[in-house]
Parts: C-alpha cells; sequence; structure tokens
C-alpha cells in the first residue's frame, strides 16, 4: 500500500538519473525527454553549470528567511527587470503563487482606487493554478468540480476575442485587471494573435485596468524570446513566472511595472520559503546559461524545425485538427482522445503529454539539438499516423 495520497494519475515509470535531453528509468533504459518536467527544466538534465551553482550555494547558505535582506534574491530581481523592461518583483514558490500574488496585487490595485468589488477578466480555457483563488481563475470545471463554493471576482470570456472583452467592459463598471496567457498550455497550446493581445493592450490602459500575462508556462525562452509578451512590444503591468526559472528547483516570480509595481506595502504580501538564497542562486544560473548558450535562438530555430516536420509529416492525415506552436511550445490537436498516445510513446522511449484530451504537447528542453528534434519526428509522427489509422 502506498502511503501517498491519490493525487496522480502516474506512469508505471521511475527515473533515477538524466544527461541533457535524456531521462534513464530505474531499470537503465534511456528516454528522450520532450516533456522537460512540462516546461520546467529548460537547461535539460544535470546540467554541469545548474549542478555546480546550486552545490556551491547550498554548501553556503540554503534560508535565511525574508525577514533580512537577501542579496540574491536583489540580483535576480534585477536581471529580470533587465531582460523584461519590468520594475520590481516578488519571489514565491510556484506558479500558482505567482498567479495568487498577481490577484492579491490586481485586488488591491482595485480597492486603493474606491473599487469596491474589483472584478478580474480571465479566459475560458485558462489554467492559473490550484489554490482555491487560481482554481476559480482557472477555465476548467474538471479542475474545479467538488471544491466549490469558487471565489467570486472573475468574469470569463472567451479566449483570442476582443470584442467580447470590449462588451463586458461597457456593461461592468467594477474591473480592475485582465488576466491573460499568450500561450495556453494547459488550455491545449493555444496562442494568443498578436494583435489581439496588443488591442487587449490599449484597451487596459484606455480602461485603467491592470495588464496581466501569465507566462509560467511560456515565459523564460520557450517561445524564443526571453518572454512571449515580448512578441508583441507591448509591456504589460503584471507577469508571472515559475517552472523555467529556476530549472527544477521550485521558485516563482510575480513581476511588476509602472504604478503595479508599487502596489504592495509591507505586511500586504509574503512568504516563508520564496526568493531564498539556494532557488535564486539556481534562477541566476539558469538566465546566465541561457544567454551563453544562446538558448533563445536555439528554441526559435528548432521550435520551427520541429513545428515544420509535424505540418509535413502529418500533411493530409485524417484526424489531424491542428498543429500549433510558437518556439518550443506545440501541440497537435487530434479528433479524438488520445491519451494512450503517452504509453505508446514510452514504448518508443520518447516522453510526451497529452492536455485537454486531444491534444499532444511538446516541450522539449531548451538545450535540445537538431538530432534530437529529429528522433522526435522520426518516432512521434508515425505513431500519430497509426493511432489515427485505428
Amino acid at each position: 500500500m502506498s502511503h501517498l495520497m491519490n493525487t496522480y494519475g502516474r506512469q508505471a515509470l521511475a527515473f533515477e538519473r538524466g544527461q541533457g535531453a535524456w531521462l534513464w528509468d530505474t531499470q537503465g533504459r534511456r528516454y528522450l525527454d520532450a516533456l522537460a518536467g512540462i516546461a520546467v527544466n529548460g537547461l535539460g538534465h544535470a546540467h554541469p553549470r545548474l549542478v555546480r551553482a546550486i552545490s556551491e550555494q547550498a554548501g553556503r547558505l540554503i534560508h535565511c528567511s525574508n525577514i533580512y535582506q537577501v542579496p540574491l534574491q536583489e540580483a535576480l530581481g534585477d536581471r529580470l527587470a533587465e531582460l523584461s523592461g519590468m520594475d520590481k518583483s516578488f519571489f514565491c514558490n510556484s506558479g500558482a503563487e505567482a498567479n495568487e500574488a498577481a490577484i492579491k496585487l490586481a485586488r488591491l490595485y482595485g480597492h486603493q482606487r474606491g473599487v469596491e468589488n474589483p472584478a478580474i477578466v480571465v479566459m475560458e480555457r485558462a489554467w492559473h493554478g490550484r489554490t482555491l483563488a487560481t482554481l476559480s481563475a482557472t477555465g476548467s470545471r474538471k479542475a474545479q468540480a467538488g471544491f466549490e463554493p469558487l471565489m467570486s471576482g472573475f468574469i470569463r470570456v472567451p479566449y483570442n476575442d476582443i470584442g467580447a472583452i470590449a462588451q463586458v467592459a461597457e456593461n461592468k463598471s467594477d474591473i480592475v485587471a485582465v488576466l491573460l496567457e499568450p500561450v495556453q498550455g494547459e488550455g491545449g497550446v493555444r496562442i494568443a494573435d498578436l494583435d489581439y493581445q496588443r488591442a487587449l493592450h490599449a484597451l487596459c490602459r484606455e480602461r485603467g485596468w491592470l495588464y496581466m500575462v501569465d507566462e509560467v508556462q511560456c515565459g523564460i525562452g520557450r517561445t524564443g524570446t526571453w518572454f512571449s509578451f515580448q512578441h508583441t512590444g507591448v509591456l504589460p503591468d503584471v507577469m508571472t513566472l515559475a517552472k523555467g526559472l529556476g530549472s527544477g528547483v521550485p521558485i516563482g516570480a510575480c513581476v511588476a511595472a509602472g504604478v503595479a509595481a508599487d502596489v504592495f506595502k509591507p505586511g500586504n504580501h509574503g512568504t516563508t520559503f520564496g526568493g531564498g538564497p539556494l532557488v535564486c542562486a539556481a534562477a541566476l544560473e539558469t538566465l546566465a546559461v541561457m544567454a551563453d548558450e544562446h538558448l533563445l535562438d536555439n528554441a526559435a530555430r528548432l521550435g520551427q524545425r520541429l513545428l515544420d516536420g509535424l505540418h509535413s509529416g502529418l500533411a493530409g492525415v485524417a484526424g489531424v485538427q491542428e498543429i500549433r506552436g510558437q518556439g518550443l511550445m506545440i501541440g497537435v490537436e487530434l479528433d479524438r482522445p488520445c491519451g494512450a498516445l503517452v504509453g505508446q510513446a514510452i514504448a518508443e522511449g520518447l516522453l510526451i503529454n497529452v492536455t485537454q484530451d486531444t491534444v499532444v504537447r511538446l516541450l522539449p528542453p531548451l538545450i535540445i539539438d537538431q538530432d534530437q528534434v529529429d528522433q522526435i519526428l522520426a518516432q512521434l509522427v508515425p505513431l500519430i499516423r497509426t493511432f489515427l489509422a485505428a
């Protein structure tokens, strides 16, 4: 009998070591990792510089509390400001916590402006986390079921539909913010049009709302730029990060610009573990390695190779609904549930994921090389073809 709560539908597979884009299970079998811990292991596994940075910091100081100054936290805040053009960061432990901070920030922003019941516009199929606030913002009834009553204060609209938000704006006076994933990961790798994002930003400016982007999955180089919003040329008021920021250590960030950067005051928000020396050392080294090894260019170039290969390999195949992606964040939507493909890929030594029941999701590490991309194509395309022909 397992003494773990039954919260995961786990594969009958356990890994004991990794190197680069490869993982080895407890039986010694090797797998090509096209999931990267769900967009976490951007540097792959056991990157020597990351291992050294974590080891050296663990030997100096792991935790000291936010009661005191944390120089590495300040350095990480400086680096994120430099890369993003934004101003200030709050560090926490996960993407859900980062989004929780953004929701609190937006509500406090509203109250400071006399809005008694501030509301946040969120999207259909959105995924923002599993805390009660972020679950309420999430657009998945399956995830929400059984946890009612959910929190109020969220207005849900269709994704990628500026008209729907403009209509809501005319009928609701208590909106204080919009929360958008530039690329919906759990929602099926759906990409918001750049013109839509710019129009939404403009609407927020016009209305005095905060424009908040959830880049927990699509940030940190995943789409070929440091942050996905940088494809648009407009700056958000709030951005949330996690996953790839620490290459596997638990760290999240709520980054803010302009008026949003000064909403929180001492006592408004906090965390015991967030932004500790160990995780900040890992995040700083992650960002340094990404710059030194040109991983943004790698994500853009090899992501396009993977996308092109899927388009050509699956062209005209009945049952393939759409192939979409940006950088190394790619989804193949089929016309039927395809969870069985995960186990079939494992049998071939390939790690993939299925989200929204019908979307094969690929999130390879940013260090992946051309031969490994070609191997993903050589294994996955026949698997999908055979699955759809059955």
